[in-house]
């Protein structure tokens, strides 16, 4: 580690400030929103050998750290457009690795037209610490919330499920994963950013605690019963083969950073046109009923008994 804390803001994320950020040399920085818009805020924060292998490349790290927020966006039907970074750096992690993490940071910065604004840094003792938060836009009243489900609603969620979490176990070696694309999927989530929720959506969130779990938070603040019908859970081809012993990870494991929604019977043909529009699977997995909590049903319509729910942060 050298040249100090200025010289390392000034190598590695000066490259990457944008509008709005003065330069990175100032104590805060400025954002314009319209006045027919409303910001939509999210943090989250990545922590070394809980939130990713220390073994994992610079670059994933930081394309993975900008990409969960992005996906907390997306699950409100915002439009990412800046973010601050955090970083508690200890002295094991040199100028090379943040060269590569920077350089992560740089493509999806790209990818996703957004901007760095500005952040801290600190030192420390402990693992790495590394905090985003994300700066979004969306059309004043239209943002999607996980509290409007209705009885009589359809349960929707995007993508694949239980990829991430496969991915995990191959990277721990508990799990052949002979292509890699399910370490790639730990890895590297994919935001569904662009998908137009706010066109249909009752209510909504993204997948990062697992499916079951998730799909808890929402029945629990729209005060509703979720009954989720396990064959309908789109698995990818890798994930089959994983086998039936794995299932449950792939319900309750996490990471998937997938958007699980809620939306009335007759918008089923325009969610099918958006997902086709952006290239998107989509798949309805469920309803909404009266009652609490969430069923998971077999294939008989029997609920089926889980050991866990999903991911728990404490």
């Amino acid at each position: 580690m050298s040249g100090g804390e200025f010289d390392f803001i000034d190598r590695f994320f000066k490259p990457l400030a944008g509008e709005g950020a003065l330069g990175l040399s100032n104590d805060a920085a400025l954002f314009d929103v319209p006045s027919d818009k409303q910001i939509v805020l999210s943090t989250d924060t990545l922590v070394e050998a809980v939130h990713f292998l220390p073994d994992d490349p610079a670059e994933t790290i930081g394309r993975k750290l900008l990409r969960v927020s992005l996906s907390d966006c997306a699950a409100m039907g915002a439009v990412p457009r800046a973010y601050l970074l955090n970083i508690s750096r200890p002295p094991a992690f040199d100028d090379q690795w943040f060269a590569s993490f920077s350089t992560g940071l740089a493509q999806d910065q790209a990818r996703y037209d957004v901007r760095l604004l500005g952040g801290d840094t600190t030192g420390t003792r402990g693992p790495l610490v590394l905090s985003l938060t994300i700066l979004g836009e969306v059309s004043r009243g239209e943002a999607i919330s996980r509290s409007g489900a209705c009885q009589g609603d359809a349960l929707w969620v995007t993508g694949t499920i239980g990829d991430a979490a496969l991915g995990l176990q191959a990277l721990l070696g508990e799990l052949s994963d002979p292509d890699g694309y399910l370490s790639d999927r730990y890895r590297l989530p994919q935001p569904r950013v662009g998908f137009p929720l706010a066109d249909f959506a009752t209510a909504g969130m993204d997948v990062s605690d697992g499916l079951v779990q998730d799909a808890g938070h929402l029945a629990r603040e729209s005060r509703v019963c979720v009954e989720i019908d396990v064959a309908a859970v789109p698995l990818s081809p890798q994930a089959r083969d994983a086998g039936a012993a794995w299932f449950e990870t792939c319900l309750t494991g996490g990471d998937d950073y997938e958007l699980l929604f809620t939306a009335p019977d007759a918008a089923a043909d325009l969610i099918t046109n958006a997902a086709r529009a952006c290239g998107v699977r989509v798949a309805r997995i469920g309803r909404v009923c009266e009652g609490q909590g969430v069923r998971v049903l077999g294939a008989d319509a029997q609920e089926i008994s889980l050991t866990r729910k999903g991911w728990q942060h404490f």
